[in-house]
């Protein structure tokens, strides 16, 4: 994942100031809370949560045809 370096904000800097953070979102889409200088949190717009979650057709079908690729001779046989 990349990550653009104008929305890293420490965790003491967004618990003093969560409205910088609100506006990094709204401006970026997202933003990154550090915890010890490791990346920790992504807060992003409840919109955006379906997206993440959700597999479009494509990757449904990229995910199916594998599966059937690794189960041919199973599928072969329940055919019979």
């Amino acid at each position: 994942m990349n990550v653009n370096t104008n929305t890293l904000v420490s965790i003491s800097e967004a618990n003093q100031n969560f409205s910088k953070v609100a506006r990094l979102v709204d401006q970026y889409g997202s933003a990154v809370i550090m915890k010890n200088n490791v990346p920790r949190y992504i807060i992003t717009e409840f919109s955006q949560v379906e997206k993440m979650t959700e597999p479009d057709d494509v990757e449904i079908a990229e995910i199916s045809a594998q599966l059937i690729r690794r189960n041919a001779k199973v599928y072969e046989e329940l055919a019979k």
